[in-house]
């Protein structure tokens, strides 16, 4: 059995994907969570033929009997977990806030926020089988209230994303009172803002590479036991709220 063991949703492309390879790379066992079968063991394979230690999970996030399947056979498998990254998420809203739907709004919540919650809750008994349990829930700069409300903030496309950027201070807040809970049973859960990356969720249009996307979340994932927790972190340090 591996030393430790991780988690990743969403890994079969983009962030998650190179997530998985910057942890396998530094001798995780790492499950990538897909919920698209062929998608995700044809990533789990490609990684493999690096010579990487990766195995496929499926999982739906948006579907407990799919999350609870995961769940129950990580712990068949393994009887513990050390790392989650609740990386799956959605983006649907490239539009001003007061043309969007309320159907849209609540599919994004139902992926980057009970998407996530689900999760958590069902491998949070696994992860209090861990010396060393880490929780890493991919947030944005977007999520941040008081960034969004500056008008002088860089975020220029703040106005076009309500859907996705009040999921991601939602997601916070969860990051907030979970470590707050936990932090007495050696469990950190801390968000990770990525920054603007190009992947599909916005059409390759971001500035960063997954390599630096992922440079974060993986870094908070491997925390020492003296590291932070409850907190919103980038490459360059806190995210204020």
């Amino acid at each position: 059995m591996a030393e430790t063991i991780a988690l990743v949703t969403g890994a079969n492309k983009g962030i998650g994907r190179e997530i998985s390879r910057q942890l396998s790379a530094k001798g995780v066992l790492v499950l990538m969570g897909a919920r698209d079968r062929e998608r995700g063991e044809s990533a789990a394979a490609e990684l493999r033929a690096q010579n990487l230690a990766v195995e496929f999970t499926e999982m739906d996030v948006t579907s407990q009997p799919s999350v609870d399947r995961a769940a129950a056979e990580v712990e068949r498998r393994y009887g513990r977990l050390d790392i989650l990254v609740n990386n799956a998420g959605v983006a649907l809203d490239w539009i001003p806030g007061s043309e969007l739907s309320v159907e849209a709004l609540r599919q994004t919540f139902e992926v980057n926020v009970f998407g996530v919650f689900r999760v958590t809750k069902a491998l949070l008994p696994l992860l209090k089988k861990s010396t060393h349990g880490r929780i890493v829930n991919m947030s944005s700069g977007l999520g941040s209230l008081s960034r969004s409300a500056d008008p002088h903030s860089p975020l220029t496309i703040r106005n076009m994303l309500l859907a996705y950027s009040s999921s991601k201070a939602a997601l916070n807040m969860i990051t907030v009172q979970l470590a707050n809970e936990l932090k007495n049973v050696g469990i950190k859960i801390n968000s990770a803002n990525p920054g603007f990356t190009a992947t599909d969720m916005n059409q390759h249009r971001g500035a960063r590479t997954v390599e630096q996307g992922a440079a974060t979340p993986v870094r908070l994932a491997l925390l020492p036991d003296d590291g932070p927790t409850g907190g919103v972190f980038s490459d360059d340090g806190p995210v204020p709220w």
